[in-house]
């Protein structure tokens, strides 16, 4: 299979890096991307900006192959995503030429003539990787490996609390959003009131761009509804954390909140959405009824797509989706003080040989995921294939602490909110809960 191509799925920055380590290697890259341009699903969010300043943004191997081009990586500051496309990830895809192919989604992976209840010669196989084009075209291809970085932007979590759409969510969906709302188009969110469910950074960054637009669009109003009570890690590790604008992040959104600008609404579950008109009402497990709403911004983090791989031998944890030796440092169920760890080839493979899953899709269900966990992966990932065993068991990186001990600590028990090795403490907020009724 020497002849094959590598194939990546996912011109995001870690399908990029990937195919940049790979050329690098001496191993031929196929980038195939669902969307129309090189990080698409970046592109999507472009107005947000992001909390890793420039130098964790750019992939070493990245960087080799651009500067022969007179890419100069930046030096400092922190972008958008429209900027770390246009300044990073547009011209790595660039110099890549053909080996990125567009509108090219994958639908499906295998090993020619091999399901996956064949166990014969199975490793010896190529694998077959199904591809659909916006048109509905249909082709196939293959190749000696597959590393999946396609990421899980476009598998958005619903908001029912029970981790399936609440009823009404369904036809209720235009008047709910699953992004980042942009200050920069405000009119669906100007003077009128939008609730915001989730309590991620993701969120932490909804909050910032209402906040903006309620600054100079008199009348908007905005309700933040959250599972958990309140906590010192409600708002994020401030201080503590060194990502200074993560940290920042979380600090903005509590000032929102003691400013009175946000209405911040805890032990809200969602069960149901209806409709009233043009507005959403949002109802609670245990009753709570929320004002009604314009929007409904929904930021309850995301989860892998596995439909494409269901021919492929995966080893996943259950809870989370990831690969099962990555799964007890990611969960926030139990992860405590600390920074995760670095992953890499040997915490990633699956038992399907020459198959990994990168990037955001490998974290699964987990939210701490940061640009360089990924350029690590695929530095390792790419040496093992290669061949260079002791490059891919060896760990080039030292992530930056949260300043937030971890641990959900027992779901229905506020007193244990904090969870991990951290002991609860009170924030001094005055809280609202949402009146009981139907």
């Amino acid at each position: 299979m020497s002849n094959l191509p590598v194939v990546v799925i996912g011109a995001g920055p870690q399908g990029l890096a990937a195919a940049a380590h790979l050329l690098e290697r001496g191993l031929e890259p196929l980038v195939l991307e669902s969307g129309l341009g090189p990080a698409s699903a970046v592109a999507e969010w472009g107005h947000v900006r992001l909390f890793s300043a420039w130098p964790e943004l750019v992939d070493g191997a990245s960087a080799r192959l651009l500067e022969p081009t007179g890419w100069a990586a930046p030096a400092s500051g922190y972008p958008t995503g429209a900027e770390w496309v246009d300044g990073y990830l547009a011209p790595l895809a660039k110099a890549l030429e053909d080996r990125v192919q567009y509108d090219a989604r994958v639908i499906g992976v295998s090993r020619r003539g091999r399901d996956r209840l064949v166990d014969a010669d199975r490793a010896d196989q190529p694998f077959t990787v199904h591809l659909v084009d916006g048109e509905g075209n249909e082709s196939r291809l293959e190749a000696r490996a597959v590393i999946d970085a396609s990421g899980t932007w476009r598998r958005p979590n619903p908001a029912g609390a029970d981790g399936l759409p609440a009823l009404g969510e369904r036809a209720a969906a235009h008047l709910l959003s699953y992004q980042v709302p942009d200050r920069a188009a405000p009119e669906r969110y100007a003077g009128k009131h939008t609730v915001v469910v989730g309590s991620g950074d993701s969120a932490f960054n909804a909050i910032h761009e209402l906040v903006q637009i309620a600054a100079v669009h008199p009348g908007t109003r905005v309700t933040w509804a959250i599972r958990r009570v309140v906590s010192d890690d409600t708002f994020g590790g401030g201080a503590a954390d060194e990502l200074p604008e993560r940290g920042a992040l979380g600090q903005r959104a509590r000032t929102a909140v003691e400013s009175g600008t946000v209405e911040l609404r805890t032990g809200f579950r969602t069960a149901e959405i209806r409709r009233e008109g043009q507005r959403a009402v949002l109802v609670g497990e245990d009753g709570q009824v929320l004002p009604a709403a314009d929007t409904v911004v929904v930021l309850t983090g995301f989860r892998p797509d596995l439909s494409f791989l269901s021919e492929m031998r995966l080893d996943l944890d259950p809870t989370l989706e990831a690969p099962r030796r990555i799964a007890a440092e990611i969960d926030p169920n139990v992860h405590s003080c600390g920074s995760v760890q670095a992953t890499g080839a040997a915490d990633l493979a699956q038992p399907e040989p020459d198959l990994y899953l990168v990037g955001m899709k490998s974290y699964g269900r987990a939210p701490t995921f940061l640009a360089l966990t990924g350029y690590e992966q695929v530095r390792s990932v790419v040496a093992e294939l290669a061949g260079d065993h002791e490059a891919a068991a060896r760990v080039e990186l030292v992530l930056p602490d949260t300043g937030v001990c971890g641990g959900a600590g027992v779901f229905d028990d506020p007193e244990s909110a904090g969870g991990g090795c951290c002991t609860p403490a009170t924030t001094g907020l005055e809280i609202g809960r949402a009146p009981v009724g139907l």
